[in-house]
């Protein structure tokens, strides 16, 4: 089955030569499948991950489609699964260039209403064991795999940085990765690997199905933006390929707002002044 491309993609051999590892493609709307499409357009061998035999049934026919060197199962929260996944990604490229690290998790029921009262240790502890502790963890384990440097990525959003409604468990584990991006920049820098975030605006994937009122944040965020326009994937696509490729030389420890200006805007303007 071949996947159809979300807009027309500039093809080239920008990233010709490297391979890497791309984690949380959910399905064809997933900002790491748009990713992995704007990587593999310009040359890159990727490799996949999925959780599960759903999963796989979605993923599997896309990472085929771009030809994937491996798609394997990965339990991020398993030290036996992430074992058996780096040791199949050693076997089949060697070493790597870089990854793509779009992981991320909070029960449905804490992405509503209010943080302080919705919110329990178990879930807020696996949250952060699965949007966080992850990328530390994928990190540690991917330098072994960039003796000649790389860069890793890893995707996050504004409610890291402000109080979003509903966005709650998640905003505090997005907090926390953008600081594990920095501690993990700081690490790695000396061996070469940059690492960075991309802070995507809001856009029609899987997860923001699971916020309640998440349709509205895309509204709101269009309305509200400096652009006056959606967050496009081709937008964070390019980012990333910026980040990964030789063009991103001497960036590490950033988070790269792609959101059409949303981030920095105070308030509406207003339409009668």
């Amino acid at each position: 089955m071949a996947a159809e491309s979300a807009w027309n993609m500039p093809t080239g051999t920008l990233m010709k030569g490297k391979k890497g590892l791309v984690m949380g493609v959910a399905n064809a709307n997933s900002i790491a499948w748009g990713i992995a499409q704007q990587l593999a357009a310009q040359g890159a061998e990727l490799a996949f991950t999925y959780l599960g035999e759903g999963l796989e049934r979605r993923v599997r026919p896309l990472a085929e489609s771009v030809g994937a060197k491996a798609i394997i199962p990965c339990d991020v929260t398993d030290d036996a699964s992430m074992d058996a996944l780096f040791a199949e990604l050693e076997k089949t490229f060697g070493t790597i260039d870089f990854v793509v690290h779009s992981v991320a998790f909070a029960n449905k029921n804490e992405l509503q209403g209010s943080f302080v009262d919705n919110t329990t240790r178990d879930s807020f502890l696996l949250a952060m064991n699965i949007s966080v502790f992850s990328f530390v963890d994928v990190a540690k384990r991917a330098a072994k795999l960039m003796p000649n440097g790389g860069s890793m990525i890893t995707m996050t959003y504004l409610g890291a940085e402000r109080a979003i409604p509903n966005y709650n468990t998640m905003g505090v584990a997005k907090a926390g990765l953008e600081a594990a991006t920095r501690y993990i920049a700081r690490d790695l820098g000396p061996k070469g690997i940059r690492v960075n975030a991309i802070s995507a605006g809001a856009m029609r994937t899987l997860s923001l199905a699971g916020i309640s009122g998440g349709r509205g944040m895309i509204a709101q965020g269009r309305a509200m933006s400096a652009m006056k326009e959606d967050t496009s994937m081709e937008g964070v696509a390019g980012c990333a390929l910026w980040l990964c490729s030789d063009l991103g030389f001497s960036t590490t420890g950033e988070v790269v707002h792609v959101d059409a200006g949303f981030h920095m805007m105070g308030m509406a303007a207003d339409e009668e002044s």
